[in-house]
């Protein structure tokens, strides 16, 4: 829940020159800030309210239909179809796409495991590519992983910036791949003035409440193909079909339904979307103002090499390579003033699952496993005001 905000206490910055004893009192007295606060923006209330009052609360809500077409016509596309979450809105994209035995997919190492799951689960090939500097997929790298056997190009925006859709668009053009977009940490963000959310066969989205829109727990799928669409709907519901006897099945989907109350709350964020962006940047310039300097950090750009403007979805550091500390003992540390934190990703081909099904042998991806050890990032939730942003950053100098 957003709290009131206090004010920077003194014994953020003086922990380090106090006694023991002191410094422990002091520690005791600091206010907490967490790694995520959701933001509501005064009309969520109301319209969650409503589904209540009538009835409506299960997916057969119109607040459904109504967010997925604010959302297609946000993102430039012809239909979304909502759905449980992030993971399922992936899952269903990779069925969808009959991707399966002997496909090969290109995707980037660093990332949720979520994106990987269901190519692995349905018999698919993963082929790993290793990221650029701004944690993104290095598409330099991607023709070369191209094979007769490749169906499709898995492209997921990474923390900051969007991956550089025009070189992948291209191949997949010139060499009849799908493109799967997973855009569930740029909503609001821009690729070369397009949406992201627009790009390819099928995009993704999620809805946890770190995103710049929330439903609690909640995803989408965007597509332009009203096949496509459809398919989409069937397997977010059982493949229950409208146009045959219920309870008869010519395809197995899943329950990855989402409710009225859910989206009428989606309803209501989407509404503030370019609030949340602009928000997002400020708290992300006011981190780089307040932390510039610091040793031992590597702080990320205001735009990449491409030109695109960081959305901050979150304020993502690297402790630098002269820093014998990894990004563990830092944060570790910032637990201990209560800052809270996140790591980045655990590389794809260093997962402990995947290693014993026999996966990614003899596999090395230099950047992905380096900023997988020395990546973390600071509190970068929408609730943020400007003086828990000083706050944040007085501890965070204090324990460099």
């Amino acid at each position: 829940r957003p709290r009131p905000c206090d004010r920077p206490t003194s014994a953020a910055t003086s922990v380090g020159r106090l006694t023991p004893g002191a410094a422990a009192g002091a520690m005791a007295d600091l206010r907490p800030i967490p790694v995520n606060t959701p933001k509501f923006w005064g009309n969520e209330r109301d319209i969650v309210a409503e589904c209540v009052e009538t009835g409506w609360i299960s997916s057969e809500g119109p607040k459904v239909a109504e967010f997925e077409g604010a959302m297609a016509l946000r993102c430039g596309r012809n239909f979304a179809v909502a759905c449980a979450n992030g993971t399922a809105a992936l899952d269903i994209a990779v069925k969808a796409l009959g991707l399966g035995e002997g496909d090969e997919v290109i995707m980037p190492t660093f990332c949720i495991i979520s994106c990987i799951t269901q190519l692995v689960r349905s018999g698919a090939t993963p082929v790993l590519v290793d990221c650029g500097p701004d944690f993104n997929m290095d598409v330099s790298q991607v023709a070369a992983k191209i094979t007769p056997k490749t169906k499709a190009i898995m492209c997921v925006h990474t923390y900051h910036f969007p991956v550089d859709m025009r070189p992948i668009m291209d191949l997949a053009t010139s060499a009849g791949i799908k493109i799967i977009e997973d855009a569930a940490e740029m909503i609001g963000q821009t690729c070369a003035g397009k949406p992201c959310g627009s790009f390819g066969d099928i995009s993704t989205m999620s809805f946890y409440p770190n995103k710049h829109v929330t439903t609690g727990e909640g995803g989408m799928v965007l597509v332009d193909c009203p096949d496509l669409a459809e398919q989409c709907r069937l397997l977010r519901n059982l493949c229950f079909n409208p146009r045959k006897r219920r309870f008869v099945h010519d395809d197995l989907g899943w329950n990855y339904r989402i409710t009225n109350l859910q989206a009428a709350l989606g309803c209501a964020q989407l509404e503030h979307l370019d609030e949340a962006v602009k928000r997002k940047r400020e708290i992300g310039r006011l981190y780089t103002e307040l932390l510039e300097g610091c040793p031992g950090l590597v702080l990320p750009p205001d735009r990449n090499a491409a030109g695109e403007e960081n959305i901050y979805w979150v304020y993502g550091v690297e402790v630098a390579a002269d820093m014998s500390a990894d990004a563990e003992e830092v944060m570790q540390r910032l637990a201990k003033v209560k800052v809270g934190t996140r790591p980045f990703f655990w590389c794809m081909h260093e997962q402990p699952v995947f290693k014993s099904m026999g996966m990614f042998e003899n596999c090395s991806f230099p950047v992905a496993e380096r900023i997988a050890r020395r990546g973390f990032y600071i509190p970068s939730g929408l609730a943020l005001s400007d003086d828990d942003c000083r706050e944040v950053a007085g501890r965070v100098r204090q324990v460099m």
